[in-house]
């Protein structure tokens, strides 16, 4: 009976029966790791009686509920829903659809044999599920579906009803057939003679100024979603404390209008004691957050307390409006930093909520309310930081479309938070937090990878009409031309590894596709950003239809695009809707990878472990080069001074300007370049698979900003780009 329900249950909760990796091999799901995620999702796998009641429970509440929490449709002219009724009930109703403009569209149906789909019977009730057939052609956006009774004397059910377009926002200059490029960049990596450690908002405009010069049409950027203040090493931006807010990192303090009207602060930070301060935190090879945060947050601790932020002056009366406009989930923000922040200064390694004080590990509670009440000021403090960085963010944005930009700034959106999070925190009940989302075995994680993210629960997302979902992409995309979805293929399914597994042995867990990506559509129009998927690692042949359907851009990355003989294909034939590549954060830079130095670096930090296997990846990744001289060479731009055997070829400017003219005279509508290999860098960024063993986001550039955009040589690799873009196929 047990196995049975378990794989009933299995079924309902979108759990995979099997998957096939990056190799083509195909590995069921075993019974315990259904078991596992099961049991991460809240059900009493060890009791069969326990769980067939919970299945029972979940039934019975589909069957009593007339209406979904939600109906998504595409554009079109007619549109069917299905309701719930029990026997008995009136089976002539009336349907009026409240637009999000105000007006109403109103009908009425017969709900006759002919219009059932099936029935349910519970404690003597027939419940019969019947397809309403609405004939209007309703606008794209967000409405409310209600019943009522046939006299019209009674609201018996309501749902929201969304209506999108049929794909994703395509600026003009794409529909026109333009191709453009622009340089990615870790943002805090930014090195100039001005900033306080870290690159900040001020050093993305100066960026945005050199890089728009030359004739750069965006700058993408690093997830610049909120961190932890009180706990700056866990500075990876891709295990975000919320994805709606921002790293208050990024702010520039002498850019604040209060600091710049302050000339008491102004004097005092002159001082040669914090210049010195200053001057260490700039020079130092790899960023020291704790040194960065704790000068920063010092002085922007200092500029709060001596602003006039009442009622009574203009930017006291727009901080109020951001304050109400941020609503509860901008209190939940300030409110985690802040009391992280106190539990740390009490001596407390509060990390996150699991290991919190008990009264204080969920937002919801008493004590954590009262907590509030006793500490507005410092609140109040963090509600201004994230007013602040907002305000810097917004002009950067700004200024890319002064700047004439045709898509601006970049973004990126992370694929979940940390189980430390506040996101979590407050919003418990979206989350499995027993449970973490990763990927199955691939090139990038020979062994799997756990990234210590808690998954959405589908069910508690669409229960709650993916308002969530919503929220997080208008937080993202607003005011940029472009939003890159990290590990796109999770709007499909997400590889949930249980607790104490290894990473190779997860599942994949499906979610509502087609609903997620109708509102990525509706909030991708509205937005007027256009959509980037990164579809790299294991991507099922369906997905890449379904992102190309709905015009999601597709993300090439030049090392992974090989065919079978080993040869890489050519960036001319490479798809138009997508955006390209030479490397990732991911990925060891051109000079890295050309070099080996991932390879060195990864027998170093333990990750090849196999002499034998490692010594395989040498031998493939000096045919890779080879192969990747011959693809130079037939398309005609491997340099003359370029000899053609790879034993004797190391990488230098010219090779490296070479292969970026080589992927900007593709096919694919946008390119984007590292500022790395623009500086010939040759340490990553970061190291898939490592935490401790390897200070990941912390490599700063080598050169500031100051220097390279002055560069003679990068100008000239810049005019080289754009005319290739020019270049018709």
């Amino acid at each position: 009976m047990m196995d049975d329900l378990l794989e009933l249950l299995a079924k309902k909760r979108g759990i995979g029966q099997e998957y096939t990796d990056i190799w083509g091999k195909t590995t069921r799901t075993s019974p315990e790791n259904k078991r596992a995620i099961l049991n991460a999702m809240g059900y009493v796998t060890s009791d069969p009686e326990a769980l067939a009641a919970q299945i029972a429970d979940e039934d019975i509440r589909h069957w009593q509920q007339i209406l979904e929490p939600v109906y998504i449709r595409r554009q079109q002219a007619e549109h069917q829903v299905v309701c719930r009724l029990p026997a008995g009930a009136t089976q002539r109703l009336i349907w009026r659809i409240e637009l999000e403009s105000g007006d109403q569209l109103q009908g009425t149906t017969e709900l006759t044999e002919n219009h059932k789909i099936k029935s349910f019977e519970y404690n003597k009730i027939l419940y019969s599920e019947y397809s309403l057939n609405i004939q209007n052609n309703i606008p794209c956006g967000y409405h409310r579906l209600v019943l009522l009774s046939e006299n019209n004397a009674k609201i018996l059910a309501a749902s929201s009803l969304i209506i999108a377009p049929s794909h994703c926002f395509h600026p003009g200059f794409i529909q026109q057939n333009q191709k453009c490029w622009g340089p990615s960049v870790q943002l805090y990596s930014l090195r100039s003679q001005r900033n306080w450690g870290v690159g900040d908002f001020t050093d993305l405009k100066m960026l945005l100024r050199g890089v728009a010069a030359w004739g750069a049409d965006f700058v993408g950027l690093n997830p610049i979603h909120a961190l932890y203040p009180a706990n700056p090493d866990a500075c990876s931006p891709y295990s975000p404390s919320s994805r709606r807010w921002l790293n208050v990192i990024y702010i520039d303090v002498e850019a604040i209008p209060e600091f710049k009207a302050n000339p008491e602060l102004q004097k005092a930070l002159s001082v040669s004691e914090e210049q010195a301060q200053l001057q260490q935190l700039r020079t130092v090879e790899w960023i020291d957050y704790k040194a960065v945060f704790a000068f920063k947050m010092r002085w922007l601790r200092q500029v709060f307390e001596n602003a006039d932020l009442s009622d009574r002056s203009e930017r006291g009366r727009a901080f109020a409006e951001y304050i109400a406009a941020g609503g509860d989930s901008l209190l939940q923000m300030a409110t985690f930093d802040a009391l992280q922040n106190t539990l740390y200064a009490g001596g407390l390694e509060a990390w996150g909520p699991p290991v919190w004080p008990d009264a204080y590990r969920d937002y919801h509670s008493a004590a954590v309310k009262t907590w509030i009440a006793s500490h507005q000021f410092d609140i109040r403090f963090y509600l201004f930081l994230q007013w602040v960085a907002d305000q810097q963010l917004t002009e950067a944005e700004q200024l890319a479309k002064a700047l004439g930009m045709k898509i601006g700034l970049y973004r990126d959106l992370a694929v979940g938070v940390s189980e430390g999070s506040c996101e979590i925190w407050a919003n418990k009940d979206f989350y499995c937090p027993e449970a973490s989302i990763g990927a199955p075995p691939d090139p990038l994680g020979p062994q799997g990878q756990n990234w210590g993210l808690p998954p959405v629960d589908p069910v508690r997302l669409y229960q709650a009409a993916y308002q969530p979902f919503i929220e997080l992409l208008r937080a993202n995309m607003r005011g940029c031309g472009a939003l890159r979805i990290d590990h796109v293929m999770g709007l499909r399914r997400l590889w949930w590894v249980p607790p104490g597994a290894p990473s190779s042995m997860g599942a994949y867990v499906y979610y509502p596709v087609d609903d997620l990506l109708a509102i990525l559509a509706l909030e991708s129009h509205r937005q007027r950003c256009m959509v980037i998927g990164e579809d790299l690692g294991t991507v099922p042949p369906e997905m890449r239809t379904l992102l190309h359907d709905n015009g999601i851009y597709s993300y090439k990355v030049f090392f992974f695009e090989r065919a079978l003989d080993g040869g890489f294909f050519s960036p001319s034939h490479y798809p138009a809707q997508a955006m390209s590549a030479l490397t990732t954060h991911d990925m060891p830079t051109l000079r890295g990878f050309w070099h080996c130095d991932d390879l060195s670096l990864g027998r170093d930090l333990g990750l090849y472990p196999d002499e034998e296997k490692l010594q395989d990846l040498y031998r493939e990744r000096h045919s890779a080069k080879q192969a990747i001289l011959d693809s130079l060479r037939w398309h005609g731009i491997l340099p003359e001074n370029i000899g053609h055997d790879v034993s004797w070829v190391g990488m230098s400017s010219a090779l490296s300007h070479a292969l970026q003219e080589h992927m900007c005279r593709g096919n694919s509508a946008l390119f984007s370049t590292q500022l790395e290999d623009w500086l010939e860098m040759d340490l990553p960024v970061n190291v898939p698979g490592t935490c401790s063993e390897y200070p990941n986001w912390r490599r700063k550039l080598s050169k500031d900003l100051e220097s390279f955009l002055n560069d003679p040589a990068l100008a000239v690799l810049a005019r080289r780009l754009t005319n290739a873009r020019k270049q018709l196929q």
